[in-house]
């Protein structure tokens, strides 16, 4: 087997699957993965430590419980009284608290057990496929990463994707309703490098999202509002489309409709 450190590239796929790089930096690696057993043989390892601890497997407290922990945890904190014979002081020794089945001396491990097990169970999950598509179109609206490929026409900016993704990205241009289009530029959301379509309304900018559907998650709304943004999502040809934007909600509609009933 090739030794990691064989690949200088390899700790940057930690840095991959924790978010790290920037887009054009992700769509790199995963282009050199392609050729480097190394590599995949380290993201795999990867995915598959994160798989054992899926934070889909973690639920929220119940009440109950909740409540029941801070009550034991409450009724530790008071003092013990003091023993007032060697009889008593055995009682005491031996005594446990409820529940939980240790003893005085081993509480301290057991309220960090109780705390961890609270962290988990409370954490936040991560951002939503929603906030990362609404962050990776307010971190390409910043000078000089919108377009990778400028040019308003799709017979260029489609084949600049070749050999840059293991995907094809339908590209269409609708100046002549009012959406012209910019350019394009590699992504990545969602755990995976996409193509990002880059269209124009008025002095609005459409970032759309595009990548190979999978079939396997659960439907997205197909419309939501965060910070100001709107998108839209919708699936088509075996593929995912995110529209995003701060352009009216209605005209982005109007342009994901446009997109669907092209040919």
């Amino acid at each position: 087997m090739t030794a990691p450190s064989e690949c200088d590239k390899v700790l940057l796929v930690q840095a991959e699957l924790d978010g790290e790089l920037d887009a054009a930096d992700a769509a790199a690696l995963a282009a050199h993965k392609t050729s480097c057993p190394v590599c995949r043989e380290a993201a795999a390892d990867i995915a598959r430590a994160r798989a054992a601890i899926d934070r889909s497997l973690y639920h929220a407290m119940p009440d109950a419980l909740r409540t029941r922990i801070l009550a034991e945890i409450e009724a530790a904190r008071e003092p013990a009284p003091r023993p007032r014979s060697s009889m008593a002081s055995r009682r005491w020794r031996r005594w446990t608290l409820p529940s939980f089945g240790f003893g005085l001396g081993g509480f301290g491990v057991g309220a960090a057990c109780a705390a961890a097990l609270a962290f988990l169970l409370l954490s936040p999950p991560g951002p939503s496929l929603t906030e990362q598509i609404i962050a990776g179109h307010i971190r390409a609206m910043q000078p000089g990463h919108l377009e990778d490929i400028e040019s308003s026409d799709r017979h260029t900016v489609k084949p600049w994707f070749n050999g840059r993704l293991d995907f094809t990205p339908p590209v269409k241009d609708f100046a002549a309703q009012g959406f012209p289009l910019r350019g394009g530029r590699l992504d990545y959301l969602a755990g995976r490098p996409v193509a990002a379509l880059v269209y124009q309304r008025d002095r609005h900018v459409i970032d759309l999202f595009v990548w190979p559907a999978n079939g396997n998650a659960s439907p997205p709304p197909e419309t939501a509002r965060r910070q100001g943004y709107n998108v839209v999502h919708w699936a088509q040809d075996g593929m995912v489309f995110w529209a995003v934007s701060d352009v009216e909600l209605d005209q982005l509609l109007d342009f994901a409709e446009l997109w669907q009933q092209a040919s």
